[in-house]
């Protein structure tokens, strides 16, 4: 059991939208990830998924409006809920979701990341 340090562990990757995991919680993963861009229309049909943001302005776009979330603001997205993560500029965000959930839902693309690195 040792404490973690966000911001070392940010320093550590430079990638946009490929979370690493930072611990477990029960039968979840905390995990960190920067975006930057806009993300992929998705759905998790399984499982609700957390943004925390760390740093920056992140926009959660949903069909029929956007949610802003400012740092230290965080949304939890329930399961079969579209959305599309936007970030103009770069964002550090935390992340507690079930092990099971893959990163573009229900769709595989050039940003699915099916193999999670641990930092």
């Amino acid at each position: 059991m040792d404490k973690i340090n966000l911001e070392e562990k940010f320093r550590l990757f430079n990638e946009y939208w490929s979370p690493k995991i930072i611990g477990e919680l029960n039968d979840s993963y905390v995990k960190i990830a920067k975006f930057k861009g806009e993300f992929t229309w998705h759905i998790h049909d399984d499982e609700d998924e957390m943004f925390y943001v760390v740093k920056g302005l992140l926009t959660v776009r949903f069909r029929d409006k956007d949610i802003q979330l400012q740092e230290g603001e965080t949304i939890i997205i329930p399961k079969g809920t579209e959305h599309m993560p936007v970030a103009m500029e770069e964002v550090h965000v935390l992340l507690i979701e079930p092990k099971s959930t893959l990163n573009t839902g229900n769709i595989v693309n050039d940003k699915t990341v099916e193999k999670l690195e641990r930092i």
